[in-house]
């Protein structure tokens, strides 16, 4: 008997894909330029913490970082309790250092895409450049915990 076409989707969902996010996570650490990012991302926020009046920044740099270092299985959504007051701190999130951390992003992305067993490391980085540039008033959440589009 022929399981029904949804059932595909269902075994899916059950953590069959937990494996192969590791190993990519685990390379991606090693590989993928995820530690040097992520120290990049602490820089920023000791640099934050040391402005005091900028304390927000480092919390999402530090949030960033974890991100940095475990991207696969996790998405980046926005955050629907955000105001005006996320939007204004995120253009001087741009101008502290946003841009930077979204250049490095793009520049480790571009190097890793130059092979193909770095593509998937190289689109892991241009997922975060959002993030990077932009990244209060968003929240890092699992695949399973993201609602579907649609």
């Amino acid at each position: 008997m022929t399981p029904p076409a949804y059932a595909d989707r269902a075994v899916a969902r059950t953590g069959h894909a937990e494996p192969v996010r590791l190993i990519l996570n685990v390379l991606w650490l090693i590989f993928g330029s995820g530690l040097l990012l992520a120290i990049g991302y602490g820089i920023a926020a000791l640099i934050c913490f040391a402005l005091i009046v900028t304390i927000p920044f480092g919390v999402a740099a530090l949030r960033l970082a974890g991100y940095a270092l475990w991207p696969f299985g996790r998405t980046v959504v926005t955050r629907p309790s955000a105001g005006v007051a996320s939007g204004i701190a995120n253009v001087l999130w741009v101008v502290i250092a946003g841009w930077w951390l979204a250049l490095s992003h793009i520049v480790a992305g571009a190097a890793l895409c130059v092979t193909i067993i770095g593509i998937p490391f190289g689109i892991a980085n241009f997922k975060l450049v959002p993030a990077a540039f932009w990244p209060l008033g968003r929240q890092i959440v699992d695949l399973d915990q993201a609602a579907p589009i649609g």
